[in-house]
C-alpha cells in the first residue's frame, strides 16, 4: 500500500494533485483483496 504513486513527488498544480490522487484511489479500489487480506490477519482482530 505504500507504493501508491504519491510519495516523493512535486506537483505542479492542484489539478495535478487531484489526478494523481484519483489514480491512486482507483488503483487501490481495484485491489480490494489487499485490504481484505490485511483485515483478516490475526493481529488486526485485536483492535
Amino acid at each position: 500500500m505504500r507504493d501508491n504513486g504519491l510519495g516523493n513527488r512535486v506537483f505542479t498544480s492542484y489539478a495535478d494533485i487531484l489526478d494523481h490522487c484519483c489514480h491512486a484511489w482507483n488503483t487501490l479500489s481495484d485491489r480490494a483483496w489487499r485490504i481484505m487480506s490485511i483485515g483478516l490477519r490475526s493481529w488486526a482482530c485485536r483492535f
